[in-house]
This record gives structure tokens, sequence and C-alpha cells, in this order.
């Protein structure tokens, strides 16, 4: 179900570039900080493709092996192991993505020994049965992995599939939600056995009429949550120019330094072309782009969610993380600082200045 291509081989979206170009950011921090604490690491793409676009863009797969050996920390990885998986099931697109790893092999002479990747034949939800009955079989525990599982509809990734696949520790998930075969669909009746894959439940079915995407979107991140147990989970809607969302990218993590970087990635990058980046605050949209930072919805989110409470910087931190679309970087200067200047908070600080750790401030 969903709008994948018939050719080996295709354009590339003018806004799939960008998510290529968030992958690639956040890889650059996970690859780093997961290598300082574990001996293997896995890359699991479950819609790898062909491995280039027409235009002669890299796919995925590509990225992610590039990122790594492209690291400034890498030459210091080489007691850890990586491992890229790629799915794709399609025959041609597999075969093309084979040799445009070989030939990034050629390129890249020597290879790294401690950089190994495989293609499977086989859909992501195949290769994903396969290797929890491997582990089941060996009685072991998935390596930390980050799967970026990017299809073209709404088929091939359950709920079910996704949980018990990332129910092991330090694995994350990167999901494109694709809005409009979701919504068409929902109560149609004519695709039930795929949503309720794709939500893991058949509470889809009471998508109201008004209001539907906003149903569904929550049902999928709580779904997540809940299924899945991540304990960290954001999305971020790409709206083109008429402002509709076209997907939705949901990023489930239990690490809060992970959703830290993913947000930073989310934040820097600008799909350009009238496409835009979005989260929502209190039924405000904001807008992933610095320029167009709206700090009212913070101070606001913060004013609300600490009233008459005094609190730790580090509370403050870890509230707007998790349960708002800004960074950590936009707390103290779009935020306390004018608020304390304008005597709507009041701040005690171990130094003279600045919200250093150990600061508290009372709203």
């Amino acid at each position: 179900m969903g709008g994948a291509p018939r050719t080996t081989v295709w354009d590339m979206d003018p806004h799939t570039q960008a998510k290529h170009e968030l992958l690639k950011t956040y890889l650059g921090g996970w690859f780093p900080i997961l290598s300082t604490y574990n001996g293997r690491i896995v890359f699991l793409d479950g819609f790898a493709g062909p491995g280039r676009y027409k235009g002669g863009q890299p796919g995925s797969p590509l990225i992610a092996l590039e990122t790594l050996l492209d690291h400034s920390y890498f030459p210091s990885m080489t007691q850890r192991e990586f491992l890229f998986i790629f799915c794709e099931p399609h025959k041609g697109r597999a075969d093309n993505l084979r040799a445009e790893l070989q030939d990034l092999v050629q390129r890249r002479a020597p290879w790294p020994k401690n950089v190994k990747f495989d293609v499977i034949d086989d859909d992501f939800e195949g290769t994903a049965r396969s290797i929890l009955a491997t582990l089941a079989t060996q009685k072991a525990n998935l390596a930390p992995t980050f799967a970026f599982v990017d299809p073209f509809g709404v088929s091939g990734l359950p709920m079910e599939v996704l949980a018990n696949l990332m129910a092991f520790d330090r694995c994350e998930l990167f999901v494109n939600y694709m809005v409009n075969p979701v919504v068409r669909f929902a109560t149609a009746e004519n695709i039930d056995d795929c949503l309720k894959g794709l939500f893991g439940t058949t509470e889809f079915l009471k998508a109201p009429a008004q209001g539907r995407e906003k149903f569904l979107h929550d049902l999928y991140e709580r779904q997540l949550k809940d299924v899945c147990k991540f304990s960290f989970v954001r999305s971020f809607g790409m709206k083109n120019k008429t402002g509709n969302t076209i997907y939705y990218l949901f990023y489930g993590t239990r690490s809060l330094k992970g959703l830290e970087i993913m947000k930073d990635a989310m934040w820097k990058i600008d799909p350009g072309g009238g496409y835009r980046f979005s989260d929502r605050l209190a039924g405000q949209d904001i807008l992933f782009t610095e320029e167009d930072l709206i700090p009212g919805p913070l101070r606001n989110a913060l004013a609300s969610r600490f009233k008459n409470t005094t609190v730790t910087i580090a509370q403050i931190e870890e509230f707007v993380l998790v349960e708002t679309p800004y960074r950590k970087a936009h707390i103290r200067k779009q935020a306390l600082t004018p608020m304390e200047k304008a005597r709507t908070i009041t701040v005690k600080r171990p130094g003279r200045s600045g919200f250093p750790p150990g600061t508290t401030v009372t709203f």
C-alpha cells in the first residue's frame, strides 16, 4: 500500500534531501557516543532502495556509511565493529545497491576491517523477524541499533515488529509516517488490516472527521511509547509550500542525550524550496528555523509548567527537551534571560551571571 516507484532508480523528491541531511547530522553525533561504550553498533535501513537517485544523489545506505568513514572520530573507533544492514526486496534495486557499495569500497580502499555491510533481499518486516528469530535461538541481545524505517506507504512496518526489535537496550527508531494514506483510509475500511498492523490497534477506526490527522498522529505517538516502550518520542512534520504536512518523522529513544542530538539536528536543517520542518506547542505551529524562531510559546510553556515553584536548571532543560519543540540552546537566550529582565522569574546562581549547573529558578 503506497506510492512505491515502479522503476529501479527514480528522481529524488525535494523534501527527501532534507530527510537525508537530518539522518547524516544525527548519525554524526550518534556514532561517537555509542562507540564509546559499546563494542558493536548496528545501522538498519529498512527500505534501502538502489543506493543512488537518477540525479546522482546518494541514498541513505551511502550516506550512513560515508558519515561514519568521514567522521573525525573514526580513527579512534577502530576497536569497534560497525554493521550496516540494508533491506531491499526488489532485485533490480538490490543489485544496483550492491554495485554502488562495491564502488564505494573501491573508492575508499583500503576498506576498514571493522566496517561491515550486508544487503538483504527481503523487506524490513521479513528481515526484522529473521533477526529476532536468530537472537531467540542464540539467546542473545541485539547490539545497540539505529533503525531507519522510511517506507513509501503504510505497509511493511507493523507495530508489533517494531516493538520486538526495539525492545533491546540502546535501540532507537527513526520512522517516516506518511500522512495522506493514513488520513485518507483510516475509516474507509478497505485497508484495515494494514492500518491495524501499522498502529498495533484498531483505535484508528475511531478517528473523527474533524481533527483526523491529529488524532491519528497522537495515536501513533502513543503506541510508540506504550508498545515499543520508548521513554521519549518526538515527531517532526514536513510541511510543503501550502502548509500541508506531507509526513511526520517519528523518533523514539530511551536516551535523553539522543533526543538532544536529534533536536539539534532538526533545527540545523533547512529543507529549502518552501518546505519546513515543524512541531506544535499548545496548539501553535513552531517552525524549525532559527530565523523565524518565536520565543513566546517557550516562555509561556515554562511559566505554565513551573508556576509558583522553584526548579533547577537541569529540570528546565529536561522539560524543554522532552515536552516542547525547542532546543536546550534556546532556553537561556530566548526564555530565561528576558524573563529575568522582566522580573517574571527569580534566579539564584552559583556565579555572577548565566545559568550554570546549580542554578535554581523560581517562577
